[in-house]
């Protein structure tokens, strides 16, 4: 996936918001191996919902580009936390007058059509735009991996590996049927046995300048990546609603880069428990604002 460029004719330094290319509501962007536009933005049931219609940038059906399953929305603005969505499934929840009609799906093939839900989230007024990457999508060289073993999660890291301070705020553990864990549970074998999961709380810090800079060297901003993990259903139904993953796309017009995340590692206990990793890495990211 490394190799999937981002194409963007025309953009310049000018156009991009911590190293993701930007464009309007409405345009048409070139990333991960899809020409991919976003549209519609608008506001149901304290979700947001915007259009997508994808289809690849090249002809070659042999030429690299991100799998469909890994396209990964999210809201762009001021928010208290990030909000993100793997786009295929991600209205499945909506129900009655305010589901769309048509989810987000794979047509013909090779194209991609349908809505993206992502939220809840009542701070309406906050959302500025809507963002995309993929976990799977990694500039090469960029990635920098931290064990974060239960119950202590992720120690403080220093601004020197990344660009980013971080450190873990919370972390709680449970096994596969609920039974939740506690560090007295460290000296039970028995309960370290078949699969569990951990929701890990993170709090991640940069000076906003700093972080512009070593994006635009990079050629994209970090996301924050869990391991392991299993796709839905999972584990625990709180995996499917935290992830695994999350792009560092702060509002443009904040004065610093400060955001406040719970993610999901989840598998055999013991990996998930004891020996997860979070992972800083480089990656390729399109944003489409309203204004």
């Amino acid at each position: 996936m490394a190799a999937l460029a981002l194409l963007l004719g025309g953009c310049g330094s000018d156009n991009t918001v911590y190293g993701a290319h930007t464009a309007a509501i409405g345009d048409t962007q070139a990333i991960l191996g899809w020409n991919i536009a976003v549209a519609n933005l608008r506001f149901a049931d304290d979700r947001v919902l915007v259009d997508v219609t994808a289809a690849p940038s090249s002809e070659d059906p042999d030429a690299p580009r991100a799998d469909p399953g890994d396209l990964r929305f999210g809201l762009y603005g001021a928010l208290a936390h990030p909000i993100e969505a793997t786009g295929i499934g991600s209205c499945e929840s909506m129900t009655g007058a305010e589901a769309p009609a048509a989810m987000l799906r794979v047509q013909d093939g090779d194209r991609i059509s349908g809505t993206v839900c992502l939220g809840p989230s009542r701070a309406q007024s906050q959302v500025r735009g809507i963002y995309l990457y993929s976990p799977r999508e990694r500039i090469p060289e960029t990635t920098v991996a931290y064990p974060a073993a239960f119950p202590l999660g992720l120690p403080r890291t220093g601004v020197a590996d990344t660009g980013l301070i971080m450190a873990s705020t919370s972390a709680e553990a449970w096994r596969a049927d609920g039974m939740p864990l506690t560090p007295a549970a460290l000296g039970d074998p028995v309960a370290f046995t078949g699969d569990g999961a951990m929701l890990l709380g993170l709090r991640a810090e940069a000076v906003a300048a700093q972080y512009r800079d070593d994006a635009a060297a990079r050629g994209g901003p970090l996301m924050i990546v869990v391991a392991p993990t299993r796709p839905p259903p999972g584990v625990n139904p709180a995996c499917n609603a935290y992830g695994a993953s999350t792009l560092v796309l702060p509002d443009a017009t904040l004065d610093s880069v400060v955001l406040d995340v719970s993610l999901c590692t989840q598998g055999e206990i013991n990996q998930a428990v004891l020996y997860p990793t979070v992972s800083v890495i480089g990656t390729h990211a399109a944003l489409w604002t309203t204004k």
